[in-house]
């Protein structure tokens, strides 16, 4: 009897199953983590070379535009860019969110990247109540920076001074 479903990967040169992330030789496993720092750095250095806060070079956040109201990630592009001049201040004066985020991202491709050349499969996906929690964040934190009291310390720093 014919098995019906997924066709069986055939071996690659190191004995591993074509496809099986886990299991294929260490270079193998490091293309995707490697690919995806290549595009982080990129879009790191166009942030750099071509700076966003400068006029027209960027189109405007469409919710600032349309509503006055800065939206969790506003001032995100200028924060990156500040962070790749390595203006950690000014970065965070444009969107503290986003230097944590960025803290996170990396130690997850840490992560990612440690299990990549241990060979490991990837870890399970986060529980419904971590995601819960970071969207419930990401809305309080969306709030309290369009509160007249807290825009001065949470808001971008070009709405705050009216650039």
């Amino acid at each position: 009897m014919v098995a019906v479903g997924r066709p069986a990967a055939a071996p690659s040169s190191d004995g591993s199953a074509d496809g099986d992330a886990a299991t294929g030789g260490p270079a193998r496993r490091l293309v995707p983590v490697i690919g995806t720092a290549t595009l982080a750095v990129a879009g790191l250095v166009l942030l750099v070379l071509r700076d966003p806060r400068t006029p027209g070079l960027y189109p405007t956040c469409p919710v600032l535009a349309l509503t006055g109201l800065a939206c969790p990630g506003c001032g995100s592009m200028r924060a990156l860019a500040s962070l790749g001049h390595g203006d950690v201040a000014t970065a965070w004066a444009y969107n503290p969110l986003a230097l944590v985020a960025v803290a996170l991202l990396v130690g997850f491709w840490v992560a990612w990247a440690v299990r990549a050349v241990r060979g490991r499969a990837r870890s399970r996906p986060a529980r419904p109540w971590v995601l819960l929690t970071g969207a419930a964040l990401v809305v309080g934190y969306a709030v309290a920076r369009n509160l007249p009291a807290l825009a001065p310390w949470l808001g971008p720093l070009a709405t705050a001074q009216g650039q």
